[in-house]
């Protein structure tokens, strides 16, 4: 049934808040009549919170200034810190009932914190102090929870194939083009790797969840059912995971235990992989870690290339509190991040390729940024409808199943055990 699949997976942390999250149910809409636009008279400071580097933090503070230039009235209090902090720092919050009055927010964490009304559902200010036309109907889906709209994306992206072109050379054999079948994805592979001592074609993708996804989204499924269950079988998860066996054994991919040695690094971060599927969005930190001038992008496999397996994700969104005392002008600063041109301009593609029309004009993209937006216009014929939102618990099941690749990789467990250590995990965890 299934062909094959990558390794490494973004950053995340498993936070288990629901308990905490039920405690603030309750939480309103904020004060007054929802919508309309601030008013310019009344003084109002606003906390907004991001994860991060210097990097982001920066170019936040560039447009907060020209945000409170605008708004004079209006102060708003920036603080950042790194992802797996950011959430936990969110869950204590939760559970007082005090989080910031704009969020950045991960589309893996909306439905969480959305479906026990923690956050603002902007419905009522579409149109009357935030503009949504400006962005695409199925990327700004994926800020909706049922009839509520939760979040506003800022940027996008889609899951890709990164190519060295270097390494390539290197090893002397052609790239590949992307889009062909699995099957011509692993010959590449094994091109690069038996042709050159130093660098494999690529990593064993089956330790990415991501690529799991993309061969069942291949057959018209998704990872998860309507009412949140998983929509695979224990023997699909196993045969998936097995599906590698030969190319771990003739180390056609990068050995799993070096990929340990190079953490945090990638393989193909660190030169020894000239292949790796991962989001469009690691563009610039491949360009950092490598050292490359250029890096190549194209489509990751499939069997049909007619199916629209790819999907727009928000690289992420920009939320409400609920219980902001300042709707208005909280979600006056949302529709200034999302779409001015000149934060376009600030920002460029570091937050994805802007979701907005007006903020892209400003970005006026260029050199590898441009390169990404290239890319997602290029697979536009296979970008289909988004999943839901990520189940509760998502992100922990997103860990677990890169642990057990790993393992698998590493061969202190065979998949068949690791299928069903992860169907009592996720039975756990979706049990909620």
């Amino acid at each position: 049934m299934f062909n094959k699949f990558s390794r490494r997976a973004g950053s995340g942390v498993a936070v288990t808040v629901a308990a905490a999250l039920m405690l603030t149910a309750c939480g309103g809409n904020g004060g007054g009549e929802a919508g309309g636009t601030p008013d310019p008279n009344e003084e109002v400071t606003l906390n907004f919170t991001w994860w991060g580097n210097e990097d982001r933090a920066e170019r936040y503070n560039e447009a907060i200034a020209l945000f409170e230039e605008e708004n004079p009235n209006i102060d708003v209090n920036g603080t950042f810190m790194d992802f797996p902090a950011y959430w936990e720092k969110r869950q204590t919050e939760a559970a007082g009932g005090g989080l910031p009055d704009v969020m950045q927010f991960d589309y893996s964490y909306l439905r969480q914190y959305g479906q026990n009304g923690l956050l603002l559902d902007l419905n009522d200010y579409v149109g009357n102090g935030l503009t949504t036309d400006t962005i695409d109907d199925t990327l700004l889906a994926t800020g909706k929870l049922e009839d509520q709209t939760l979040g506003v994306p800022t940027g996008y992206n889609a899951w890709s194939l990164f190519e060295n072109p270097a390494l390539i050379e290197q090893a002397g054999v052609e790239g590949y083009e992307g889009g062909t079948s699995w099957e011509e994805y692993e010959e590449y592979m094994a091109s690069v790797s038996d042709a050159s001592d130093e660098v494999f074609g690529g990593t064993d993708y089956t330790g990415r969840i991501q690529n799991f996804e993309l061969q069942l989204r291949q057959e018209g499924r998704e990872l998860f059912t309507e009412d949140g269950q998983l929509n695979f079988t224990q023997e699909e998860l196993a045969e998936f995971w097995s599906s590698t066996a030969d190319l771990r054994e003739n180390e056609t991919v990068i050995p799993a235990r070096t990929l340990e040695e190079l953490l945090p690094k990638s393989g193909f971060g660190s030169n020894l992989t000239a292949s790796e599927m991962t989001w469009s969005n690691f563009m610039g930190g491949y360009l950092g870690d490598t050292g490359a001038e250029d890096l190549n992008i194209v489509a990751p496999p499939t069997n049909d290339p007619s199916v629209k397996d790819l999907y727009q994700k928000p690289s992420m969104l920009h939320a409400v509190s609920a219980g902001t005392e300042h709707p208005e002008a909280a979600v006056a600063f949302v529709e200034f991040l999302i779409n001015s041109p000149e934060v376009g301009k600030i920002f460029g593609a570091s937050l994805g390729v802007p979701a907005s029309e007006t903020a892209l004009e400003g970005a006026a993209l260029e050199g590898p940024e441009l390169e990404v937006k290239e890319y997602l216009d290029s697979v536009a014929d296979r970008i289909g409808e988004p999943p839901a939102a990520p189940v509760v618990g998502y992100g922990a099941l997103e860990n677990t199943f890169l642990t057990l690749g790993t393992s698998i990789g590493l061969g202190s467990i065979s998949p068949e055990d690791a299928a069903q250590q992860f169907f009592d995990e996720a039975a756990v965890t979706l049990a909620g």
